[in-house]
């Protein structure tokens, strides 16, 4: 059975979209769509893991859901041309994620860091949602036969777990799926996208630190909602090291602050970091930054201004999610009736 080249990826609906979420991720979701169809989803299935003190409650959840929504339609995600939806009104997700429980054995499970990061050490609290979320993931992705996942260096120990279950399906069901005209192998092993000088943006107090919407100083980030001055202020503020910049990468490698400040030039300009360097080394830290807010406000202030607008047009963005539910739907069924009748499971005909 053929498989088409398909992308997926999800962005948790927790509020606060920021600039490491954008260049991250929705930015490369934007130049994918040019060469593959694209299906990006509001995991809110994987945004309720946490307590609800985390995720916010149900007023929370739906602002955050047409927030996320609002911002990939902002940064240029066509959803005419292709999937936007909010995973929660595709019933087959969580149909899938039941059968590759039991596909999937605990002790890969037991070896997910994120988990161990997350739950901390009240990990007898935590929910059996946050320790099964790497299931879900995988169903998220599977459930459309994907190709592509885009993913940061925190999800590839997730994307890898997505491909042993995957394989694991296609081996303990190979003569079924073969006995149906399915071919050798009925689910894809999805191929990583990681791409661009600024996956992992770092923090504008910190250099070791993640960019992330639980620090408590909102001077750390760069909001995707924040205007032109906030941008600026936040910018010139960024810590930085007394040393003017240095003219090759390797000079970056002994400094967090200026590495990261250079990878975010290079993501939004475009360029690798030794272009921005060739352009930049030498300089000290205020005329660089002084370029960097001038290119973060060209970059963001638009993206800003329109997720603002969609955001209170919530007749638009609902229909939107539910346009693209519809269609994942026809996608996701046609995937779960094929995996029922591969395992055995008497359906309906018809």
């Amino acid at each position: 059975m053929a498989i088409t080249q398909r992308v997926f990826s999800g962005v948790q609906p927790t509020g606060n979209l920021h600039l490491g979420n954008y260049l991250g991720a929705i930015v490369n979701f934007v130049k994918l769509q040019e060469t593959h169809n694209c299906i990006y989803c509001v995991v809110d299935l994987h945004a309720i893991t946490v307590p609800v003190t985390v995720w916010g409650g149900p007023d929370e959840l739906r602002r955050n859901t047409r927030e996320v929504t609002a911002a990939f339609i902002a940064a240029g995600i066509d959803p005419q041309k292709h999937i936007i939806f909010n995973q929660s009104q595709v019933a087959e997700h969580a149909e899938l994620a039941w059968v590759f429980n039991c596909v999937a054995r605990l002790g890969w499970l037991n070896r997910m860091t994120q988990f161990k990061e997350k739950a901390g050490k009240d990990r007898e609290n935590a929910s059996i949602g946050l320790y099964d979320y790497p299931v879900l993931m995988a169903s998220d992705i599977l459930v459309y036969r994907a190709t592509h996942v885009p993913v940061g260096e925190d999800q590839k120990q997730h994307l890898e777990l997505t491909r042993d279950i995957a394989q694991k399906f296609n081996n303990d069901f190979a003569a079924s799926i073969a006995a149906q005209g399915l071919g050798d192998a009925y689910f894809p092993l999805p191929e990583p996208v990681i791409t661009g000088p600024a996956t992992r943006v770092m923090s504008l107090r910190d250099g070791t630190k993640k960019m992330s919407k639980s620090d408590p100083s909102d001077y750390s980030r760069i909001n995707l909602t924040d205007d032109a001055d906030a941008i600026a202020q936040k910018i010139r503020k960024a810590k930085t090291d007394p040393e003017p910049l240095p003219t090759e990468e390797k000079g970056l490698e002994p400094r967090p602050e200026a590495d990261n400040l250079v990878g975010i030039y290079a993501a939004l300009a475009g360029k690798p970091k030794a272009q921005v360097l060739s352009e930049f080394g030498g300089a000290q830290f205020s005329a660089f930054k002084s370029n960097l807010v001038d290119l973060a406000v060209e970059k963001l202030s638009p993206i800003a201004g329109e997720m603002k607008r969609l955001s209170a047009d919530h007749g638009y963005v609902d229909s939107v999610l539910a346009s693209g539910s519809d269609r994942a739907r026809v996608i996701a069924a046609e995937t779960m009736t094929a995996v029922k009748d591969i395992m055995g499971m008497v359906r309906k005909k018809g």
